[in-house]
């Protein structure tokens, strides 16, 4: 039996139902027709689809212009420091006896001052090189009393004007008191002599001969510090220093004997110590200007004023182990102490010129661009790309060479 299939009339106003087919190829005209506008759409935002009498442009872009400059890059470099007096000396008192007196520490002593007391007696700063050696006086072969006519002459001499060694003498002096034996003569009898002349005292000639005329302006300064007027400076009676010193920290109380680290001293003005990479310290040369930032942000002019020859390794390991490099000490001095306000010690920084590259060309780092084809570019106004050598990188700009690129030339930034 044949099943037959009714037909159905479609209604009044409705449009017979498409084959599948046909319904397929309808929806592919509908989604090639979006794309088509969406295409022209991006066409006419991004200016390209001409109308009028425009001229095409290059898309735009987002971002700064910015010219390409000639300038002077530094490229500057941070250690830390210690700011400090420096390094503590023991001060090498040769008096003996049992300390009576002891200045506080950080105190500071110029030339005629007492640095300590040793059995109630003061061991005196002088300035010079030369140590004290010996003890300073007229020799064994002057009497009394022509030591005293010596001291009768270099008072007149101080009170008229006359120098001691050409004042007449009131007697005929004996052998003795002419032998060049009587009298002690040196570099440290010339060192002597210059500080007292310093400290005011007249009445002798400042020359490497220690003389009648000496032993009695000796004698007034004894009488001024208050001690028995010989004539005579014992070999631990003064210490000589560069300059005046800082007090350091004493190695024995009051009451104890003197010995080899009695007290300390440090120069009087303040430093700072790097202690730099022995690999990396070429930048610390003698008269390198660097800059010492301190901890409140102000900074002050320095200079390297010495190195260090001989590297310390690290604790823990060795020179060169690789592990942590081995250091040198760098020091540098601030000539404008008053920059530094009232510090007087703690961690401060340290910069100096590492490389410097004057009157070259530069643009911004952020111009940089990364080539598809490797290294760098800029782009330029008409959105082009130019390849660099990029060299030295310092203060947020970068130097720039290349055949295409020139002083003036406009690169973007892009956002």
């Amino acid at each position: 039996m044949t099943e037959t299939v009714p037909q159905i009339d479609d209604e009044p106003g409705t449009a017979p139902a498409p084959a599948p087919g046909v319904r397929r190829r309808r929806t592919a005209l509908i989604v090639s027709a979006m794309v088509l506008v969406a295409a022209v759409s991006v066409v006419g935002a991004l200016g390209l689809g001409g109308g009028g009498d425009e001229e095409p442009s290059a898309p735009s872009r987002a971002g700064s212009l910015v010219p390409v400059t000639r300038s002077t890059l530094t490229e500057r470099t941070t250690v830390d420091g210690q700011l400090g007096y420096g390094t503590e000396i023991p001060l090498p008192v040769k008096a003996t006896g049992t300390v009576t007196w002891l200045p506080e520490t950080g105190a500071s002593v110029k030339r005629g001052d007492a640095l300590l007391r040793v059995d109630d007696r003061p061991v005196v700063l002088l300035y010079g090189s030369l140590p004290m050696y010996r003890d300073l006086g007229l020799g064994s072969g002057t009497s009394e009393s022509e030591s005293e006519s010596g001291e009768a002459q270099a008072e007149q001499g101080s009170d008229g004007g006359t120098d001691a060694k050409s004042a007449a003498p009131s007697a005929t002096p004996s052998a003795a008191a002419t032998d060049a034996a009587t009298e002690l003569t040196g570099m440290d009898v010339l060192q002597f002599e210059t500080n007292l002349a310093a400290l005011g005292y007249s009445g002798f000639t400042v020359d490497e001969t220690f003389t009648a005329g000496t032993a009695a302006a000796v004698k007034r300064w004894q009488k001024a510090l208050g001690e028995p007027q010989t004539g005579t400076v014992g070999i631990g009676d003064v210490i000589y220093s560069a300059g005046k010193v800082r007090i350091g920290h004493p190695g024995v109380r009051l009451g104890g004997a003197v010995g080899e680290n009695t007290l300390s001293y440090t120069g009087s003005t303040r430093k700072v110590v790097v202690n730099a990479s022995a690999a990396e310290a070429s930048w610390a040369v003698r008269g390198t200007a660097v800059t010492v930032r301190l901890p409140d942000g102000a900074a002050a002019r320095g200079e390297v004023a010495s190195v260090g020859k001989e590297a310390t390794a690290p604790e823990g390991g060795e020179a060169g182990s690789g592990e942590t490099s081995a250091t040198v000490p760098v020091t540098v001095t601030i000539k404008d102490q008053k920059a530094l306000g009232q510090l007087e010690s703690g961690p401060v920084t340290v910069e100096y010129v590492g490389r410097e590259a004057k009157q070259v060309l530069t643009v911004p780092v952020a111009a940089l661009v990364a080539l598809a084809e490797g290294g760098h570019g800029l782009e330029t106004t008409d959105g082009t790309f130019v390849a660099v050598k990029t060299g030295l990188f310092a203060d947020g700009r970068v130097e720039v060479s290349g055949s295409a690129v020139r002083e003036g030339l406009k690169v973007r930034i892009p956002e």
